[in-house]
């Protein structure tokens, strides 16, 4: 067993590094590199419920943080694999209730899956566009509250989260 988790961990952390080097494909005009972007975030997809089928979701005990945090990107990239996401996001919840998840990569993947299921998001972490210069987020259920629901699971304020992009 300690064999097949280190070659998991390896495994994960080199899906999270092709991943990154593809991910400024995915909103390229170059239909080629979009459909490679696309192959990509499906072959891992498939591989992340592989691993869920056999380990549950990848804690940070099990592979490690670094490997922990890849299997929570691969699942945030599955956006044409809802299942897969909900699946994720129900194991990641499980985790998180157990102490051995991060609140906060749960609350980003529960909005992704959310407007990936045309739903309001909860915590205002996906980014439906720009407007007038200013990133505008995805509807949200509670727009009011956003920036207090975020605090609750560490995610600074959304006027400090976008800030970070610059939008020239």
């Amino acid at each position: 067993m300690a064999h097949d988790v280190a070659a998991l961990t390896a495994e994960l952390t080199d899906m999270a590094a092709a991943d990154h080097q593809l991910a400024v494909r995915a909103n390229s005009d170059d239909p080629a590199e979009q459909l490679a972007w696309r192959r990509l975030t499906a072959r891992h997809g498939d591989r992340l419920n592989e691993i869920m089928d056999e380990y549950g979701w990848p804690t940070a005990e099990l592979v490690g943080v670094e490997a922990a945090r890849a299997a929570w990107l691969i699942a945030q990239h599955a956006d044409r694999q809802l299942d897969v996401q909900r699946r994720a996001l129900q194991l990641m919840q499980q985790a998180v209730s157990a102490g051995s998840a991060s609140p906060r990569e749960l609350a980003f993947l529960r909005d992704r899956t959310l407007v990936n299921e045309g739903r309001k998001q909860v915590y205002g972490t996906q980014i439906a566009g720009v407007k007038d210069g200013a990133p505008v987020p995805w509807p949200c259920e509670e727009p009011e509250r956003m920036d207090e629901l975020r605090a609750e699971v560490g995610i600074e304020p959304f006027d400090e989260y976008v800030a970070q992009f610059s939008m020239a």
